[in-house]
């Protein structure tokens, strides 16, 4: 079936509160969805952002990130009061997250919470079903602030090895933070679970995302250190990155701790099926992020300044889906298959069956022709006008080398830089895939100004929030008459029709 949807991360929604959450902003993207005719929201990964605050470099793959905690909702629970909310600095941008302000302000109020609604009976419920992760992460959180927040390979070796009398010792000392950091998690689960309710009561599917790797500095890799390849010491033999190519001399380093895929494969990856199944709570569709290294995986060794002298090795191939679907049955997923493939990865992504992803400003190359030209589709895609990772597709319009962007007008049919966004979306939502994504940016005709991530950069990224009342009837109504024109939605006097 043909359908669309809006990528926007919650961070990027409107709040008075320095950050997106999930209260009313959240709510009323809901309505626009459906009032667009749209069935999907996309929100990137959902977890506790750490140095950097990217969403893909979590302390969690488990855990949701406090920042979302709706403050005002909690103030409807008795726990906070308005009054309080106002008295902190948020920023001074409602179009940007100041994350030192967000940081300086949240905990304080978050502690004044738990103070007050740290007994519910709930809490204790919540911490029982939940207790294959919260345990762990509230441990390791709690220990990580005693510590300045340095990373766990930094810590004073009993409780970075996790030796018996050293968890003891510390659960004892650290027990009241213990029980903040699983109040948090209470709470953002509950709202989380509320707000897909809502969305999946009227029509709309969340997407989340689910990175192939953890953070070294997370509670996973502290927690499950014999599923990573670390020495005995707990410290990484060898990194996650790119390897050199026509963009980065040096390549990317990303720095997370590679997985131990043999050893895996003998317990039929059950620490990947929980990290799916828990997914498959949250969301209603995942896309993994890159997928390719589930065939194979660049692999850098550890303290190497550069990705310069990394290598390529085997990764688990189908088998791993294979072994996976056994347990947990057919998955909604989208293989994040960008990038050069080889006919190893191809064969994996047919195999497995999950549609992989189509980017329009991936398309555009005047040099030759490119997969991502909507008339190469197959059905069985995802197309985005662009992802988190790009530039707005007006800014691309403006920072495209000139010949790129004469052959995009060409294609498209048009004569103007300031018509591309919407002739991306007219031509995404044209195209046979069966889902179409566009970020909500693209929607709005932003600039580069709204950019979420430039990629192998630090700082100024994952910033930018949408103004309030933008999302408003008279775009809902502009999109859904694009999204009933190429069959995406129901027509609406179509349903009116069938009722009777």
């Amino acid at each position: 079936m043909r359908a669309s949807g809006i990528l926007l991360p919650v961070s990027s929604l409107p709040s008075p509160y320095g950050i997106g959450t999930l209260g009313r902003s959240a709510y009323e993207v809901v309505d626009f969805l459906k009032e667009a005719g749209q069935s999907y929201w996309q929100v990137l990964p959902i977890g506790p952002t750490s140095y950097g605050d990217s969403p893909y470099q979590s302390f969690s793959t488990f855990a949701g990130n406090p920042y979302f905690i709706d403050l005002d909702l909690l103030c409807e629970e008795g726990l906070l009061t308005k009054e309080e909310c106002e008295a902190y600095e948020w920023g001074n941008n409602p179009e940007q997250v100041d994350y030192k302000a967000v940081w300086d302000a949240r905990f304080l109020l978050l502690k004044k919470a738990f103070i007050r609604g740290k007994d519910a009976p709930e809490i204790i419920e919540f911490r029982k079903e939940q207790a294959f992760w919260i345990e762990d992460y509230a441990l390791y959180m709690a220990v990580k602030t005693k510590m300045e927040n340095r990373s766990w390979i930094e810590w004073e070796e009993d409780i970075r090895l996790r030796k018996p009398q050293a968890m003891k010792k510390y659960k004892k000392e650290l027990a009241e933070d213990i029980d903040f950091y699983a109040f948090l998690q209470y709470h953002f689960y509950d709202q989380w679970g509320k707000l897909r309710c809502y969305a999946n009561q009227n029509g709309i599917k969340l997407i989340g995302d689910i990175p192939i790797y953890v953070a070294l500095d997370s509670a996973d890799t502290w927690a499950d250190t014999e599923v990573f390849l670390l020495d005995e010491d707990c410290r990484p033999i060898d990194v996650a990155g790119c390897p050199p190519d026509a963009f980065s001399a040096d390549g990317q380093l990303w720095g997370n701790p590679l997985y131990r895929w043999e050893d895996m494969k003998k317990n039929d990856y059950a620490w990947w099926v929980k990290r799916l199944r828990h997914n498959v709570k949250l969301f209603d569709v995942t896309r993994i992020d890159h997928f390719r290294g589930f065939s194979g995986y660049y692999a850098i060794p550890y303290g190497d300044k550069t990705a310069r002298n990394g290598e390529w090795r085997k990764g688990p191939g189908i088998d791993f889906f294979r072994t996976v679907k056994k347990q947990l049955g057919k998955m909604n997923l989208i293989a994040e298959d960008l990038g050069y493939l080889t006919p190893d990865v191809k064969k994996m992504l047919k195999a497995s069956g999950y549609p992989g992803m189509k980017v329009l400003q991936f398309a555009f190359d005047s040099r030759e022709e490119s997969d991502y030209l909507p008339h190469n589709y197959e059905k069985n895609c995802v197309v985005y006008t662009g992802t988190h990772d790009n530039d707005t597709t007006a800014g691309w319009f403006t920072s495209a080398g000139r010949k790129d962007v004469q052959f995009a007008k060409k294609y498209l049919n048009i004569r103007r830089n300031r018509d591309g966004a919407w002739a991306f979306i007219r031509a995404a939502f044209a195209s046979v895939a069966n889902l179409a994504v566009v970020p909500m940016q693209d929607f709005l005709n932003l600039g580069s100004e709204a950019r979420i991530n430039t990629p192998s950069t630090l700082g100024g990224n994952w910033m930018w929030r949408m103004k309030d009342g933008v999302a408003n009837e008279e775009l809902a109504k502009k999109i859904r008459e694009l999204t009933e024109l190429y069959c995406r939605c129901e027509k609406k006097t179509a349903a009116k029709k069938s009722k009777k």
